[in-house]
């Protein structure tokens, strides 16, 4: 009986594993890193006035993974028939029969209430617990968008520009235009790329009268939709470092960042859209981790030479 059991133990661990892994993989745990450095940059910048409690870097690892979490699997739920039909997406885990609907409900319910309750560490600031219901019906509601408008990419980016927001407005109770100008960094940053993702499925979502950019004007107008967006991304850049009053050091990121946006639609055109998946992943989390780790180093830097 003891043979038995113990030979249990370890294949529950074992399938306990493999289907976190699974889990991971639906909601691609590893995009995270799109959002999570800007909420950290955000908190960062609001640290320079108000004291630093690790309650509150907790609070906001926390909240970004199970909102995000949350919003992803959602998302895999909603859209799992049309994943089913589209050939891209048709191996993704509902569709291809790894994950169940009823473990990704339940995660995703686990996710929403991990969020709420993560909202508690920011006490007795109240405004993040308020706002959470809210914040993750916006979140939650981008699953629909692609059935009634073509700007769905931008639902997405104002679902990620309230990372730094709500980051700021955690720590310190109130609002003011640095994390404003960064969420507008996000906004056009996201959406821009999010048009370039979308190019891959122009013709399925015409087929299934599906809204998107691409399918709205072409793939050509839809890339060029995505420059000027990402030209925003640029001056916006360029207005938070002069209202946050960052110093040379974010500056250059500016300039690199800059030139990275530049490059990511030099890869591409609309003969050969191959390396979409480069200019997709590989460059935005170089921008995303990029800027939150030279805007640390410029309040690290600048707070080094005013103590000496």
């Amino acid at each position: 009986m003891q043979s038995i059991e113990s030979s249990a133990t370890p294949a529950t661990a074992v399938s306990f594993w493999r289907r976190l892994k699974d889990l991971l993989g639906l909601i691609r745990f590893s995009h995270t890193v799109f959002a999570l450095p800007f909420a950290l940059l955000a908190a960062v910048l609001a640290w320079r006035d108000y004291p630093f409690e690790i309650r509150h870097l907790i609070g906001i690892v926390l909240c970004m993974v199970f909102a995000r979490s949350a919003a992803m699997a959602f998302n895999r739920l909603i859209d799992r028939n049309i994943d089913a039909e589209n050939p891209r997406t048709e191996g993704r885990h509902i569709p291809a029969g790894i994950l169940s609907i009823r473990i990704v409900v339940a995660f995703t319910s686990v996710c929403v209430v991990g969020f709420v309750l993560s909202t508690l560490l920011f006490l007795p600031n109240v405004w993040p617990v308020i706002l959470s219901l809210p914040v993750l019906g916006f979140l939650l509601g981008y699953s629909y968008t692609k059935r009634f408008t073509a700007f769905c990419h931008y639902w997405l980016s104002a679902a990620l520009m309230l990372s730094p927001i709500a980051a700021w407005i955690a720590i310190t109770g109130t609002l003011s235009w640095t994390p404003v100008l960064l969420a507008a960094v996000i906004f056009f940053w996201v959406g821009g790329f999010d048009i370039i993702y979308a190019t891959q499925d122009q013709e399925f979502d015409q087929s299934e009268k599906l809204h998107s950019i691409p399918a709205k004007v072409g793939t050509r107008n839809a890339l060029i939709i995505a420059f000027l967006s990402h030209v925003l991304t640029m001056v916006c850049l360029f207005g938070l470092w002069w209202v946050a009053g960052l110093g040379t050091v974010f500056l250059v990121g500016v300039i690199l960042v800059s030139g990275l946006l530049i490059y990511e639609h030099w890869i591409i055109s609309p003969d050969d859209m191959s390396r979409v998946g480069v200019a997709f992943f590989n460059i935005n989390a170089l921008i995303s981790v990029g800027l939150f780790a030279l805007g640390a180093a410029d309040i690290l830097v600048t707070n080094f030479f005013s103590k000496t």
